[in-house]
């Protein structure tokens, strides 16, 4: 895998923020008509979750999928958001599964997933021994915005999204923002595979986003019987679009003194912690910090 394969985008900041904005307006269309369609068969639910979240289901069980990762995690008023938009999604779907606030990441760059413990430990000991701390201080220098958030889902999740900066309020007279969130990417993917590092990422599209919630049951869209229920599926999506809505009328807008300020709906990556670089079974938020960045 090169680079160019997780997204094929120029360098300037305006295409880079188009890019991001188009490939999740067309996926949010294309699970929307999913989601309503007469032959919908359900949301599709995560029997490893499932196990995990509920140990009645199979005492005893560990998720065998350990990974190694870098993430970015989102300052408080990013987590106070996902909270408020939590809590909203659960009035339609109580059973949804949340991701804990302490736990919300998202993925900058993912080396491997799905290996073994000893395989990981490997991977670390014969290439990042030593320069990891240099890696996850890398956004100390090399800052990037993130806004205009915005709900992402489909038959298994629900994600907040975010789109590149590219000169927004202030810094629009300023110059700034040609350090995209994208070029962070870019970057940490070159400095990993020059130590040798195979790249082995799930995530090959441009996306910058953090996952919220996942379906752990399906009983709020059943009409009975394990049927689906179709008003049931209506209103959940009914929900989703009325949160994006809310977040656009209240979270995109940045003033000109606001751009280098703590607007409610921007993210500077590294703000307040550095990288997390992180291994074992992270695909719920876990697994263990190998070592935490420097933040700004």
């Amino acid at each position: 895998m090169t680079f160019e394969d997780l997204s094929g985008l120029t360098t300037r900041k305006a295409q880079i923020q188009a890019r991001y904005g188009t490939h999740r307006e067309r996926r949010n269309e294309q699970q929307r008509a999913r989601l309503l369609a007469p032959d919908f068969g359900g949301v599709r639910l995560d029997p490893i979750l499932q196990r995990v979240h509920d140990p009645r289901i199979e005492p005893g069980y560990v998720d065998p999928r350990h990974c190694l990762v870098f993430w970015a995690r989102p300052p408080g008023r990013i987590r106070r958001l996902v909270s408020q938009i939590q809590q909203l999604l659960q009035t339609v779907a109580p059973d949804l599964w949340l991701m804990p606030l302490t736990c919300l990441h998202m993925t900058a760059l993912e080396i491997t997933h799905s290996r073994s413990a000893e395989e990981i430990g490997q991977l670390v000991c014969d290439h990042l021994a030593g320069v990891v701390p240099y890696i996850t201080d890398y956004p100390l220098q090399h800052r990037a915005r993130l806004l205009k958030p915005l709900l992402t889902y489909d038959d298994a999740a629900v994600a907040l999204s975010f789109l590149p900066a590219a000169g927004e309020g202030k810094q629009a007279s300023a110059g700034v923002d040609g350090y995209t969130y994208h070029h962070l990417r870019r970057d940490l993917f070159d400095l990993c595979s020059e130590l040798g590092v195979t790249v082995d990422s799930r995530y090959v599209v441009p996306s910058a986003h953090v996952t919220i919630a996942r379906f752990v049951s399906a009983k709020h869209f059943s009409s009975g019987n394990g049927v689906l229920g179709i008003e049931k599926m209506k209103r959940w999506v009914t929900k989703l679009d009325e949160i994006n809505h809310w977040l656009k009328e209240n979270y995109w807008q940045i003033a000109d003194d606001e751009a280098s300020s703590e607007h409610e709906g921007q993210w500077r990556v590294g703000e307040e912690k550095g990288l997390d670089c992180r291994l074992g079974t992270l695909w719920y938020g876990g697994g263990a910090t190998l070592h935490l960045g420097r933040g700004y």
